[in-house]
């Protein structure tokens, strides 16, 4: 456990904290006046490796190489100066800081950090932390990696849990949920979507499987995979003979078979390290999901949201309220997709450079919403 205090004072700024892998659906941005939740779980940080906002540099003004030694391979509309490094946290976790009120950016609901540290320490006045609470954004305070310390506290520091152990406690992540937007009669409203922190994970996997893909076609299994990835992968990939195989392998799953090309494996959620197989599948390309993400596809709901006609027969006994269910087909997260192919080395590939220039250019229906929100 640590807790944060500032660099210029030793005052505390945070309740003791301990650290977990940064989650995928950090960069998201979703929808349009929507109200996200916080982002990291009570009593837990991440480190975020990447800059992260202002100031901000367009591409063609990078220096050569500038990109690739920060693990960019594509090219991207603009590199942000921001020092890496920040430490993410819950907003329920600062204490000793207040708001800097002339830092509010250009938010409309909230603070966006457009401007900067925008939290200061109440003992010393110095800017220490950026805190994120605007629409569409999840809500999360980023203390300054130069303006905070880390120290250990007393008390244990429990080993990672198992891969066997998360499997039987981690929840599984809904496939769908309520989401809240701005604007109602009482200030808010609801409607029924698809969790955005699957469209994110589902981005984020898009681009793994771009990559294990090497430009053939791919087959997922029947289920929440074809639900999730196969409209995309048919848009972006070649139709026809020879098709790669992608099934989930992880803990508690039978060894995978030995002709599957490909494997969604979860990442685990403090480590971030992504389960690995054993074995004539330890050949295989790896598709990391989020565990919660994992647990959902290898042990899906018992019905999946899927347009249907006619009318239920007079005699069949059936639950009301009838579940609700999104009003559209799933969309991976465009951006995600796009920020994590950018960083794969394998995005060098001429087929792969293609497909982002088509993202961008191309107007086909099928290509761009294949993964566009």
């Amino acid at each position: 456990m640590f807790v944060f205090v500032c660099a210029g004072c030793g005052a505390e700024l945070t309740t003791p904290l301990s650290q977990v892998a940064l989650p995928v659906h950090t960069h998201q941005s979703y929808g349009n006046g929507v109200q996200l939740p916080v982002l990291m779980r009570a009593g837990t940080f991440a480190v975020d490796p990447e800059p992260w906002g202002g100031p901000w540099r367009m591409w063609d003004e990078a220096e050569p190489g500038e990109a690739e030694a920060r693990g960019i391979y594509a090219p991207v509309h603009a590199l942000s100066d921001a020092t890496p490094g920040a430490v993410v946290i819950a907003p329920g976790d600062v204490r000793g800081t207040r708001l800097i009120p002339e830092k509010r950016g250009d938010a409309c609901c909230g603070l966006d950090g457009a401007d900067g540290p925008n939290m200061a320490c109440e003992a010393c006045d110095s800017p220490v932390a950026t805190r994120v609470d605007d629409c569409s954004l999840w809500q999360a305070v980023r203390l300054g990696l130069d303006a905070v310390h880390r120290v250990p506290v007393d008390g244990s520091h429990p080993a990672p849990l198992s891969w066997s152990e998360l499997a039987e406690t981690e929840e599984a992540t809904p496939l769908f949920e309520p989401i809240a937007t701005w604007g109602g009669r009482w200030g808010t409203s609801h409607y029924w979507s698809w969790s955005p922190r699957w469209e994110a994970a589902a981005g984020h996997a898009l681009a793994h499987l771009l990559v294990a893909s090497e430009g053939q076609a791919v087959n997922v299994p029947e289920g929440v995979a074809t639900a999730v990835f196969q409209r995309a992968l048919d848009a972006l990939l070649p139709a026809g003979a020879p098709k790669r195989r992608a099934v989930p392998a992880g803990p508690e799953l039978p060894a995978p078979e030995a002709e599957a090309d490909i494997l969604f494996v979860p990442i685990h959620p403090r480590t971030g390290q992504t389960w690995t197989p054993e074995g004539p599948a330890a050949s295989a390309h790896l598709v990391p999901l989020p565990l919660g993400v994992w647990l959902t596809l290898v042990s899906p709901p018992p019905y999946l949201p899927a347009p249907a006609s006619g009318r239920m027969p007079g005699d069949v006994l059936r639950d009301d309220p009838l579940p609700l269910l999104p009003h559209g087909p799933f969309q991976a997260d465009r951006r995600t997709f796009e920020r994590t192919l950018v960083r794969l080395p394998a995005v060098r590939s001429p087929w792969l450079r293609t497909i982002i220039e088509n993202l961008d250019h191309d107007t086909s229906p099928d290509l761009v919403q294949a993964v566009a929100r």
